[in-house]
């Protein structure tokens, strides 16, 4: 338990630390444009080493996700409750989401090695998805359908005086197993006339249910995301929704069935994607000092944080 605590409050200082850097805000439930905002950082935080240190595990863990399912977390990985991590996201500009599990970050043995991802763990209760139409998905056109989208969101960023978005591209082609109920995709957005070569990234799972689905999402950047895919997918598999709640207990008599089918996880409710996908470099900018265009590593913060860790359990 006091390594636990340790940690935690090592979490805390280093996230608290980078409170003046500059960061784009966009709620979770908005499918319109990122907003401009900086965190006042004369404010105290809202977030307690107290509550931290309560509500943060170090796998290997089973975490329970509510009533719908849990989650096998891995050894060296670190799970940040639900009460911490929305408030931490909140103090970050992206708001609370009541449907938020929790966050996950990788725990660093290494004192001199950097974190380069983190996971935000979401459930939503859209009610069963069928997923007949992922045999006729036609992918560039869902590519095209992001594209047009995101020049509809840069009308109103303009007006708004922020900097207007290009999508250029699939990282990961929508995949869906049909055996698992597991979709996969992920695209690459980035600044317009601004290119940056190595942008953050959201690489997004999704594991089906019985009554919606729950959202594991990975930020990193791009010229990592290929690296750490594979521990995407490792969380992901280690999903295991409860007896009553799998895809395969759906009862057509009772059961809510969702308005849209699969497809629109990566077709159309993608729009909001596109504004948290630049919400993700400014969270990148918090984890990992990504300031303009420049990707330093999304977990360069936690070089000290673990450093503080050792030095913490050598005292033991």
């Amino acid at each position: 338990m006091m390594k636990s605590n340790r940690l935690a409050c090592v979490v805390l200082a280093a996230l608290l630390s980078l409170q003046t850097l500059p960061a784009y805000a966009a709620k979770p439930d908005t499918a319109s444009a990122v907003e401009a905002s900086a965190p006042n950082s004369k404010n105290a935080s809202t977030v307690s080493e107290d509550e931290i240190a309560k509500q943060t595990i170090t796998g290997p863990a089973v975490i329970d996700l509510s009533n719908q399912a849990k989650l096998k977390l891995p050894a060296k990985m670190v799970f940040i409750k639900k009460d911490a991590a929305n408030s931490l996201m909140e103090e970050w500009g992206n708001g609370t989401n009541p449907d938020r599990y929790g966050l996950i970050i990788p725990e660093q043995k290494n004192k001199d090695s950097a974190a380069p991802w983190w996971v935000d763990l979401n459930f939503n209760d859209s009610g069963y998805i069928k997923d007949d139409d992922a045999k006729e998905w036609d992918v560039e056109g869902m590519l095209k359908q992001l594209k047009e989208g995101s020049e509809e969101q840069n009308k109103e960023r303009a007006a708004r005086n922020l900097p207007e978005l290009e999508t250029r591209g699939w990282v990961e082609k929508p995949q869906y197993d049909a055996a698992t109920h597991r979709l996969i995709w992920s695209i690459d957005v980035l600044e317009k006339n601004k290119p940056d070569q190595n942008p953050a990234i959201n690489y997004n799972t999704y594991q089906l249910g019985r009554e919606g689905f729950i959202e594991l999402t990975m930020v990193t950047d791009l010229n990592s995301v290929d690296q750490y895919k594979p521990i995407a997918r490792e969380l992901l598999g280690n999903i295991e929704f409860n007896e009553g709640k799998r895809y395969s207990d759906f009862n057509a008599a009772t059961d809510k069935v969702a308005e849209y089918g699969l497809a629109a996880l990566v077709g159309g409710l993608a729009a909001k994607k596109l504004g948290l996908l630049a919400l993700a470099g400014a969270l990148l900018a918090k984890f990992g000092k990504l300031i303009a265009v420049g990707v330093i590593g999304a977990g360069a913060l936690f070089k000290g944080l673990w450093r503080k860790k050792d030095k913490n359990q050598s005292e033991e």
